[in-house]
């Protein structure tokens, strides 16, 4: 897939649905003598999928902190919805990360709050919505999420799974364009993993939000990246996607600094036989 070409400076078109909605043109970062990221380029569609992988410290995480500027690079370029960021200062980035959501590896949520006011802690700090209506937002995304029971539930009665999730739901709540993913499902099993991954599928292929998830889970980055969710009357099904819908999530594997690896699912299985630092990190 070719990167933007527009002049520097210049913001990439985002009229469409096959558009850019993050780009990284040549971003370099280095923390005094250890080098981060040396040449890193790419870019993420509206509605579609970006894996990335790689060794610890590979800069899978920076990437993440990058996009919503709580790193800035030394050198290239960076744009969030079509507006650079990399040159934006606090101000100007509160405004970008209203259109972020993100989730950690722990879930991260306040203790001292229940499930609803974790949930809509966002709504009722940086939005005018009377509580009545935030209530209701919350109620509508623990619902997507089937946890609409737990809603007054405190962190604590919750297992893993059910924090992760409602992490999700917190994310979601403020209706993010991008959603971007930590380590999501580190430290749950798998069928536990199945849920916060059916979650991300589910927000990516029924609200049409582009995600970028960050994992060295293999069997979950490959779920989210061939499986896609359906409607089915009033349910919804978790199904292997079709090729096609395959296509539009995309590995990044990190080695270096550098991307030794950017394609699809079925890209990937067939560049492993090839390739002795896909083969080592994937066996």
């Amino acid at each position: 897939m070719p990167l933007l070409t527009e002049p520097a400076g210049q913001s990439p078109a985002i009229d469409g649905p096959d558009v850019p909605v993050v780009v990284f043109k040549n971003v370099r970062l280095a923390f005094d003598d250890k080098v981060i990221l040396r040449d890193v380029s790419f870019e993420l569609l509206s509605g579609h999928t970006k894996i990335f992988l790689g060794a610890s410290g590979s800069g899978k995480s920076t990437i993440l902190k990058l996009i919503v500027g709580l790193l800035k690079p030394d050198a290239g370029e960076i744009y969030v919805n079509g507006e650079r960021t990399d040159r934006m200062n606090e101000l100007q980035l509160m405004k970008v990360r209203h259109n972020l959501g993100m989730v950690f590896q722990e879930g991260a949520l306040f203790d001292s709050l229940t499930v609803a006011e974790n949930v809509g802690y966002k709504l009722y700090e940086e939005s005018d919505l009377p509580l009545g209506d935030v209530r209701k937002r919350v109620e509508e995304v623990l619902g997507f999420i089937a946890m609409g029971q737990f809603i007054d539930r405190m962190p604590s009665e919750l297992s893993g799974g059910q924090r992760r999730r409602v992490a999700i739901a917190r994310a979601m709540a403020a209706k993010p364009q991008i959603l971007l993913y930590d380590e999501a499902t580190t430290g749950l099993d798998p069928i536990t993993a199945d849920t916060v991954d059916d979650e991300i599928i589910k927000l990516r292929d029924l609200e049409n939000v582009s995600s970028i998830v960050v994992t060295h889970q293999m069997r979950d980055a490959f779920r989210v990246a061939t499986h896609e969710a359906v409607r089915d009357g009033d349910s919804v099904r978790i199904v292997p996607a079709a090729k096609e819908k395959c296509e539009e999530a995309e590995f990044i594997m990190l080695k270096e600094g550098l991307i030794a690896f950017e394609g699809n699912a079925g890209e990937l299985r067939a560049a492993v036989s090839a390739d002795p630092y896909l083969k080592a990190f994937l066996s």
